[in-house]
């Protein structure tokens, strides 16, 4: 099994990095593969609403590429998606904006590319304004019907300067346990992959409120 983890912060080594650091360890204890990809200082376009992906349906984002689609075809291939992002206005960082309006349109128009795998948020903060820039990650997580493991209390982490956040050691505590139950959940999918039928995609129904 494998989890492919997402950095959205401009600081390859910074508090995110440390974040998503501290989960990995714990899901490689636990005998999953982990892969981080910095994508905080890449150049990633916003979605343009094109509905290039809709129409082609294979998995790809039609604008010129900017490493979107190989990170796609990670995601295809893994069974878990960590996403880590640094608190910017009490919200999500310009870089995971792009990189998730994009993804996830594209893999919800491809056979539902995240359906049921699991998918797990984690913020560093200076202050405050986490709690609303995971819950902004989770939109696209239950969006897209994955699986989301849950901690002991919100999945974020304090600190300023790079590497701060180790002392926090609730944060700590509250990524280790995160991590230790989204390994669990990946054995449990793993082993009822074939024990239990899992519900069929539904063909999904659009309602607009203006007519």
């Amino acid at each position: 099994m494998k989890v492919v983890a997402f950095n959205a912060s401009p600081h390859p080594q910074g508090n995110t990095a440390h974040a998503l650091r501290i989960v990995t360890d714990v899901l490689e204890r636990n005998g999953i593969e982990t892969e981080t990809i910095h994508i905080g200082g890449q150049d990633i376009h916003p979605c343009m609403g094109c509905n290039g992906c809709a129409r082609s349906r294979d998995g790809r984002c039609v604008l010129p590429d900017d490493g979107l689609n190989g990170w796609i075809e990670k995601i295809r291939q893994a069974d878990g998606l960590l996403l880590g992002t640094p608190v910017h206005f009490s919200g999500m960082s310009g870089a995971m904006k792009c990189f998730l309006d994009r993804m996830t349109y594209v893999c919800g128009n491809s056979g539902g590319l995240l359906r049921h795998k699991v998918g797990a948020a984690v913020a560093a903060v200076r202050r405050s304004g986490g709690i609303p820039a995971v819950d902004g990650v989770n939109h696209y997580l239950t969006y897209s019907e994955m699986l989301l493991p849950a901690s002991n209390y919100w999945n974020v982490i304090h600190g300023l300067r790079p590497g701060e956040v180790e002392g926090d050691e609730e944060g700590v505590q509250i990524l280790q346990v995160l991590g230790e139950n989204m390994a669990w959940l990946l054995k449990l999918v793993d082993y009822g992959r074939d024990a239990v039928p899992a519900p069929q995609p539904v063909r999904k129904k659009f309602t607009n409120f203006i007519r």
